[in-house]
């Protein structure tokens, strides 16, 4: 079984950049698309960004490719997300998802929410 641990969340002000990181335990043999989620309370869970298991296709919610960056370490089974010019608006609980893909699948981790795995989260706070 495979657990997925965020980290890197907190307290910053806008303008700021925080950077979440991703890390996997348990069973971790094969190739996983990963990527990032966020939810505020009352709001539905949103897409952030995507990442192929090899780390060569990225795909980002159109409103975040400006400030946001994705990035994975495909031989730790890690991703990571750099966040930029932070705003109030960012202020949410983000999640890491992952996928078991095969070898041959390079498309990134997708912005529906039926995936294999998911963490607990981390808590981003953005001050104004």
């Amino acid at each position: 079984q495979v657990q997925l641990v965020e980290s890197g969340g907190g307290l910053v002000q806008a303008g700021g950049s925080l950077r979440l990181s991703c890390a996997t335990t348990g069973r971790t043999v094969g190739y996983y698309a990963m990527g990032w989620f966020r939810q505020t309370p009352g709001k539905e869970r949103e897409f952030v960004a995507g990442i192929s298991w090899s780390g060569g296709s990225t795909y980002y919610a159109d409103s975040l490719k400006e400030r946001f960056t994705i990035s994975k370490d495909s031989a730790k089974i890690a991703v990571t997300l750099q966040m930029n010019n932070l705003k109030p608006e960012d202020t949410a609980l983000y999640y890491c998802a992952a996928d078991l893909r095969d070898l041959m699948d390079t498309r990134p981790l997708s912005s529906d929410f039926r995936h294999h795995y998911w963490g607990q989260g981390t808590l981003v706070t953005v001050s104004s």
